[in-house]
């Protein structure tokens, strides 16, 4: 069996070229032999437009001796022209013999440099699955360096006699550290953050479409969701199609950041924010100001809005509860009070995130559903979180990528806390994570975090909430470069690369566990720990792995 670098790509759930360039590595994988590595830069396909390791190039094969064979896949249809084969895209035309020849040549200049002029063997092969070459003389390219429709089945047995295993040599150690090394170059993750979002978005709004398919009466739905499994995105669908309808919706969270992000990306209409905002909101409408300034003002606050008769204007036709584990049955009773006899309502939660270690409330008739899928955390943070969860707890680790593996950093005490949250700083910004995609979630509140009052860290500024609010009642930030945050407030929200910084604890019991699972999940892309070394010793006995 043929070694495939980099890993992830069964996993990877794509269509059109890449589908076509995945099924490719599986039957390399499966017919060549273990002497031979595989390159290819399918890993990152669903998430960048190209596919290719350099340039057109799409897979490079290295034999024991460190000889190169360049593959170049043209799935589809190929034209058959006087200038040889040509590949017709949107908008453009494709000399296929010119493109490899300038590929291979190119590619050969950098080898060499690598080697430090060390003679090298280079070969290449033209790989159309799809196409029958009617005139092989014609093509521009060697005969015997075509595998086409007719001869797709015998791929690795002309790679083999294109490039025989050969003896070992010290030279393929210099060749393989060349194309791991271009593989992470090509992979830019400044363009590729977008294209997450975006992927990580459709993959996952499969609960929204299916959810919302379900068909009873009168519709109660219960959601038990895990991170990442698409929750915000059924509470979005939910939301607008109400609106389309000309029906009023209610959205409802504990969390005042996620109810902020809620805002700014659901339609217009409707009503959307946190119990609180919507206890004062009620209060105010009623002509009467809470006073934040009292004892017990929140508490004050919730009691006086359960007073109040519900009249028609604070009625709604579908009521969205999302962070439903944070809730008391005091809450859950004021919230769906306000559902119009006939309306639809959705209760989202997740027990792995009730960091509060409240009881779950009683939905007694509603209907439930388990969403134990996260599309969202890279599958090595999926596998390490599988660790710490009960036996009977499992994630299904289904985002479209891989990622590298988390990285830990340990520290003594405030001083090395500082210099430790500093070098994972410049881990995202070295693996290409601008000062924008990366957030230090603390696991700590306010209260006990050195870091969430501090304003710099170095030469970067930090981004934290003040705990003030202006007029129009949006958080105050302050300015800087890199947000910092709790895990009790970033819950719900979700950065490229995260720190998870300041975790510590005695015990790894279920609190622990679930502060840690909240943090660690809030990463689509990169996740450096900053913990105690205490912790660190702990964490690697439950994980199995060096401390």
């Amino acid at each position: 069996m043929g070694q495939v670098f980099p890993d992830g790509w069964r996993e990877l759930s794509v269509t059109g070229a890449a589908a076509r360039e995945i099924e490719t590595l599986a039957f390399l994988e499966r017919t060549l032999p273990h002497d031979y590595t595989v390159y290819h830069g399918v890993h990152w396909s669903s998430l960048a437009h190209g596919f290719s390791i350099y340039g057109e190039v799409d897979f490079a094969v290295v034999n024991r001796a460190g000889d190169v064979l360049l593959i170049e896949q043209k799935s589809g249809f190929l034209d058959e022209t006087t200038d040889g084969l040509v590949k017709r895209y949107q908008g453009k035309s494709v000399r296929v013999a010119a493109q490899i020849g300038r590929n291979v040549h190119a590619l050969h200049g950098k080898l060499l440099a690598a080697l430090g002029g060390e003679a090298l063997r280079l070969e290449y092969l033209l790989y159309c699955p799809d196409y029958q070459v009617r005139n092989p003389g014609s093509a521009g390219l060697e005969a015997a360096r075509i595998v086409d429709a007719t001869r797709r089945e015998k791929l690795a047995e002309v790679i083999q006699a294109a490039l025989p295993l050969g003896e070992a040599d010290p030279r393929a150690i210099k060749v393989h550290r060349f194309l791991r090394d271009l593989l992470h170059l090509e992979a830019d993750v400044s363009a590729l953050l977008g294209q997450a979002r975006s992927l990580v978005t459709r993959v996952s709004g499969g609960l929204a479409e299916w959810a919302r398919r379900l068909d009873f009466a009168p519709f109660r739905l219960r959601v038990r969701g895990t991170a990442g499994s698409g929750k915000t995105q059924l509470a979005l669908a939910e939301y607008g199609a109400a609106l389309a309808a000309g029906r009023r919706p209610l959205y409802v969270c504990f969390n005042r950041p996620l109810a902020d992000h809620f805002a700014a990306i659901a339609p217009a209409g409707g009503w959307a924010g946190t119990f609180h905002m919507l206890c004062d909101a009620r209060l105010r409408a009623a002509g009467r100001v809470p006073d934040f300034a009292a004892a017990e003002a929140f508490a004050r606050l919730v009691a006086e809005a359960a007073a109040l008769p519900v009249t028609d204007d604070w009625l709604f036709d579908s009521v969205i509860v999302d962070e439903g584990q944070d809730f008391s049955e005091d809450w859950r009773d004021q919230v769906l009070a306000l559902a119009r006899p006939d309306a639809r309502l959705i209760w989202l939660e997740d027990p792995l995130q009730n960091l509060y270690g409240r009881a779950p409330v009683a939905l007694p008739g509603w209907v439930g559903l388990q969403a134990m899928t996260n599309y969202r955390s890279p599958r090595s943070i999926v596998r390490m979180l599988q660790a710490l969860l009960p036996a009977d707890v499992q994630i299904e680790a289904a985002a479209p990528f891989e990622s590298a593996e988390v990285e830990f950093l340990t520290y003594a005490d405030e001083a090395g806390l500082r210099e430790r949250v500093k070098e994972a700083i410049r881990l995202c910004y070295s693996a290409g994570f601008r000062k924008e995609d990366v957030a230090i979630v603390s696991f700590h509140g306010r209260d006990h975090s050195a870091l969430l009052g501090l304003d710099r860290l170095g030469s970067n500024a930090l981004i934290r909430f003040s705990g003030e609010y202006d007029l129009f009642g949006q958080p105050r930030y302050t300015e800087g470069d890199v947000l910092v945050e709790s895990v009790y407030r970033f819950k719900g929200q979700a950065a490229p690369a995260v720190i998870l910084a300041e975790v510590d604890f005695e015990t790894l019991d279920e609190q622990a566990v679930r502060k840690f699972f909240v943090g660690a999940t809030r990463a689509m892309l990169k996740l450096v720990v900053v913990l105690t070394e205490g912790a660190a010793a702990r964490l690697a006995t439950a994980l199995d792995r060096p401390g």
